[in-house]
């Protein structure tokens, strides 16, 4: 029998998302595979049980889809107090979050769990096609616009009618990594006036070709190029200082704000404060894509939509999953991508170079390995 992958259903409260689909399902058993879906994994994001059958996999149980299985493939990581039946140096390959959810990665190095992290996947050429968080945060910032959209009490374009003229609602973006170009192209796809910003200097072109306005601080360094790992990384004093207070004004003028950004390992910075929500004419509204992580924005809560002074302010947690069967069909990928990368055929299993292993490889032997954990 050949390597055995199992799929698992998601259980993560309003994890809609699943880790495979018929047809990486497919690809898999071509490199030689086993495939095992655990029942109803796929419901959510519109696949039935039967289309996995029909691509080659067995369905069964938990524990069946568990017991003996090399590679299990998960969305977001489990508790390994579910996983009840995998064997020790079983891979367990998903999104695990590392540096918020430290005891669980502590859990799955004392099950003797080999835990790869795709959530820290180097930001590197030939990685492009294994990103779960590039192809994750691209339909989360299509999906932030369409969520504003619909809280939104009026029109995006604007509109000429007999009865008079609807303006443009006027949109902007705060952070420009591919969430915040993704979100500025639906923008403005659906009409409105764009607007953006960034601390990476590099980022100013970009928000141009789209056909939106930089918003930039002058003669004050921000950030030269991309940062550590395309993302953003801390600004001087000065920096933020400046910038909160072009921010404010801009703030003030606009509809709709979506923020988006992040720095790994550390909370969300804060973008927006109350007293800028304040300045927002009533019927506003704000997205907050990293409210999971600390939220950018003062008063958002996670999980919920609020107001504070009129201004409605959206708190949705996994905006990608908010897609789920396109979310799920590109994760899917991603995973197939990794494993079809590294496959030996000579040994049936995909065996990991030290670049891309020793970067996702959380747990090993019992043991926490990765030194960006340790550190």
């Amino acid at each position: 029998m050949g390597l055995r992958i199992a799929v698992l259903h998601e259980t993560v409260a309003g994890e809609t998302r699943v880790a495979a689909t018929p047809e990486t399902v497919k690809k898999l058993i071509a490199l030689g595979a086993t495939l095992a879906v655990e029942q109803g994994a796929g419901i959510a994001a519109g696949i039935a049980d039967g289309d996995y059958e029909q691509a080659g996999a067995m369905l069964a149980d938990r524990a069946a889809v568990l017991a003996g299985a090399d590679i299990v493939l998960v969305v977001q990581a489990p508790d390994p107090a579910t996983l009840g039946g995998l064997a020790p140096g079983a891979w367990v390959v998903g999104a695990f979050d590392p540096f918020r959810r430290t005891e669980t990665v502590a859990a799955y190095a004392a099950a003797g769990l080999e835990a790869l992290a795709m959530d820290w996947m180097p930001r590197i050429t030939r990685a492009q096609s294994m990103d779960i968080l590039s192809s994750q945060s691209n339909l989360a910032g299509y999906k932030a616009v369409l969520e504003a959209a619909s809280a939104y009490g009026r029109a995006f374009p604007m509109m000429m009618t007999a009865a008079g003229t609807i303006p443009a609602a006027r949109v902007f973006v705060m952070g420009v990594g591919v969430a915040g170009l993704q979100a500025i192209a639906t923008a403005r796809r659906l009409g409105a006036q764009v607007s953006a910003t960034d601390v990476r200097s590099a980022t100013r072109e970009q928000i141009q070709s789209l056909g939106a306005k930089p918003i930039f601080v002058e003669g004050v360094a921000g950030i030269e190029g991309e940062g550590t790992g395309g993302y953003a990384g801390e600004t001087s004093e000065d920096y933020r200082r400046a910038q909160a207070e072009l921010v404010a004004g801009h703030i003030a003028r606009q509809d709709i704000v979506i923020t988006t950004a992040l720095i790994p390992g550390r909370p969300a910075p804060r973008l927006v404060t109350d007293a800028q929500v304040a300045t927002m004419r009533p019927g506003s509204v704000i997205i907050d894509l990293a409210v999971e992580a600390g939220g950018n924005v003062e008063g958002a809560v996670p999980g919920e939509v609020v107001q504070r002074h009129g201004v409605t302010i959206v708190g949705h947690r996994n905006m990608a999953g908010r897609l789920a069967a396109d979310a799920s069909a590109l994760f899917a990928r991603n995973l197939h991508n990794f494993l079809a990368a590294f496959w030996d055929k000579d040994a049936g299993r995909p065996v990991l170079d030290a670049e891309i292993g020793d970067a996702i490889r959380l747990t090993r032997g019992g043991q926490v390995v990765n030194p960006r954990l340790s550190q």
